[in-house]
């Protein structure tokens, strides 16, 4: 089964979990600006909220994804808004690639908001996420 990590973080939050989900999977993360090369099973796909809406970068590279994906798997971080699996979903529909139902979220640090957020209960319930998604494919 081939597997890809990809992700966009301003503050690390994001980071901290594709870094867990990479450990989990034995799969290297990368940021959203290393395009995919080639055809994957699984496409853990990492993003968070700024200002309300999914990044840019984001936005890129799921428009520029030209490879077929099995499932795409959210994971994210936000300090106020819960989760980028409907934003993130839209984008992935419009270039018909499927979404899993499950995802991972988790609320991030943002400024004296959740201080110390993702912990390392997070992290550890990141990886288990990931497991899961891997071993019921």
């Amino acid at each position: 089964m081939k597997i890809a990590i990809r992700y966009y973080s301003r503050g690390g939050n994001t980071t901290k979990l594709a870094k867990a989900i990479s450990e989990a999977v034995g799969v290297e993360a990368f940021t959203t600006d290393v395009p995919l090369r080639e055809d994957v099973d699984i496409l853990f796909l990492g993003s968070s909220v700024y200002a309300y809406g999914v990044d840019d970068h984001v936005k890129q590279f799921i428009d520029g994804i030209d490879v077929k994906i099995g499932k795409a798997v959210n994971f994210s971080t936000a300090a106020l808004v819960k989760s980028t699996y409907k934003q993130v979903g839209k984008l992935l529909a419009a270039k018909n690639i499927p979404q899993a139902k499950e995802e991972y979220y988790c609320k991030g640090s943002f400024g004296p908001m959740h201080k110390g957020k993702p912990d390392a209960r997070d992290l550890k319930n990141a990886q288990v996420f990931a497991r899961n998604i891997v071993n019921d494919n």
